[in-house]
């Protein structure tokens, strides 16, 4: 009797550790399925001008955040890149699934999917590879409202992008000046104008300097762009992209002092005719900066055409 209740209790051992083996595997833990399902998606932002005001990855941060709430277990994880980094780490192979950048950081180019969004500027062979989340622009500023008056002009400088193209467009000859020195020359009275950018005017408005100003729309190169790198989080990608774009996120633009791509407004104006592309090489932007400074008007634009 003993014999056949030591079987019987080793019969049953055996029966209920398979079926615990068995509802693992088609029961898994509750956490080991959401780390299986969970998808990081990596998106660096690499400022290659000065903005308006804060800063723009925080503001992808928040983006980020709010497309989080709206699809489970996917993660934007934002990081914030100088220009010198982000080239380095992409000559170490290290690239991101997204990335937002502006005129400078050509390398990028050989990485980016196609997008269905279409923006001239993001255009290659044909194919939209860059499309710009927000956008600055270039202007001419005044003490007074004369703009007539003889005086020089400085020229804020600062970053990848050209004021010298906007300026040579604009029939504006000046002093090439680091942006933050332009803007205290112009304040203390050593310049009569200033051809700044979106950032002056922030500046002017926190501390309450009244100014004057006429947008420069012949040239525009202060866009921010947005790119895809990673076809296997596409989708993942795509949502975070259309979060960005989306009424919300562009009405928001105002609070980093950028305003969106189909922005018409006083300080902009109607709009730009002329851009230099996302990807445009080193040795095209120093082509445009020597016809800018040489006065070299049409073969300035001849080539703005070509970029």
């Amino acid at each position: 009797m003993k014999k056949i209740r030591k079987h019987l209790i080793g019969v049953f051992c055996f029966l209920l550790c398979g079926a615990v083996l068995l509802g693992t595997a088609l029961f898994p833990h509750p956490r080991e399925e959401a780390t299986a399902e969970k998808c990081v998606v990596r998106v660096w932002n690499v400022d290659t001008f000065e903005g308006g005001k804060g800063s723009r990855a925080a503001f992808l941060k928040k983006v980020a955040s709010r497309a989080e709430k709206k699809k489970a277990g996917v993660y934007y994880m934002v990081s914030a890149y100088t220009v010198e980094g982000a080239k380095a780490a992409l000559r170490e192979g290290d690239c991101p699934d997204m990335i937002s950048f502006g005129l400078g950081l050509e390398e990028i180019a050989q990485n980016c999917l196609p997008l269905n969004q279409k923006f001239s500027g993001g255009e290659r062979e044909g194919k939209f590879f860059a499309y710009p989340w927000c956008r600055g622009g270039y202007a001419l500023f005044s003490l007074t409202e004369d703009f007539s008056q003889a005086g020089e002009t400085a020229i804020s400088c600062g970053g990848e992008n050209l004021p010298q193209v906007a300026a040579a467009l604009a029939g504006i000859k000046g002093a090439e000046c680091p942006s933050q020195e332009a803007y205290v020359r112009f304040l203390n009275g050593e310049y009569r104008y200033l051809l700044g950018t979106q950032r002056d005017l922030c500046r002017f408005a926190s501390r309450n300097v009244s100014v004057y100003f006429k947008p420069l729309t012949e040239f525009c190169d202060l866009y921010q762009y947005i790119s895809l790198l990673s076809a296997e989080k596409g989708g993942e990608c795509r949502f975070f992209l259309e979060e960005l774009l989306s009424e919300q996120s562009q009405e928001e633009l105002t609070s980093i002092g950028m305003y969106p791509v189909s922005a018409k407004n006083e300080f902009l104006g109607d709009g730009t005719h002329y851009l230099a592309g996302a990807f445009a090489a080193a040795e095209e932007r120093e082509t445009l900066l020597s016809y800018a400074r040489a006065g070299e008007i049409k073969n300035l634009v001849k080539f703005l055409k070509t970029v």
